[in-house]
């Protein structure tokens, strides 16, 4: 290689070397990294034929199909003529404190249709749950299967006095109730 092509193989290099950092030049060369502007992004729809697709396109200056004119707007409006639209929410949830608003939230959500005796069902599922564990809980503590300890009701007893208070016209109330004392178990009897 003679100096003078090592000259312009150098002079060559720098100005590209210097052209490189316009970044117009830099840009052009495919140099830099061009994202697209998320502003002018434009999502095409797939080209497909529509369901009907032997429709003719609207004349330009023609009226709208679906609007009609003033008098079957008024009339739609006011009477809810040819309306297929669900009835309204204060025939569905009758006033009843709360705004229109609310029963339109209600209304949405299906709250008309809603199971009245709902609170009983899920008091008796919740019953059953809470009876089971009590008795696992009950089995754990007392170790025994006996009843807990509490105050048992002697029924002959408590049949006698009651008779001696309606033959003496004395309150169903008084007297002492009888009861069943039972005996204590030591620790290891059964």
């Amino acid at each position: 290689m003679t100096p003078r092509r090592i000259l312009c193989f150098c002079v060559t290099i720098g100005l590209i070397a210097s052209l490189t950092a316009c970044s117009g030049v830099r840009k052009q060369l495919g140099l830099d990294k061009s994202s697209p502007d998320e502003f002018k992004v434009v999502s095409r729809a797939p080209l497909t034929l529509p369901p009907d697709f032997n429709l003719r396109p609207p004349e330009p200056g023609a009226p709208r199909p679906q609007v009609g004119t003033p008098a079957d707007q008024a009339k739609r409006a006011v009477f809810r003529v040819g309306d297929d639209q669900a009835p309204a929410v204060s025939e569905l949830i009758p006033y009843d404190g709360r705004s229109y608003g609310e029963r339109a939230l209600l209304v949405a959500a299906g709250a008309e249709n809603a199971d009245p005796d709902i609170r009983v069902v899920i008091d008796r599922e919740t019953d059953r749950i809470n009876d089971e564990s009590t008795d696992f809980i009950d089995t754990l503590v007392f170790w025994r299967n006996e009843p807990p300890p509490g105050a048992v009701l002697d029924a002959e007893g408590e049949s006698k006095r009651l008779q001696e208070n309606a033959t003496l016209g004395k309150s169903v109330t008084e007297g002492e109730t009888p009861t069943i004392e039972r005996e204590e178990k030591a620790l290891f009897e059964f």
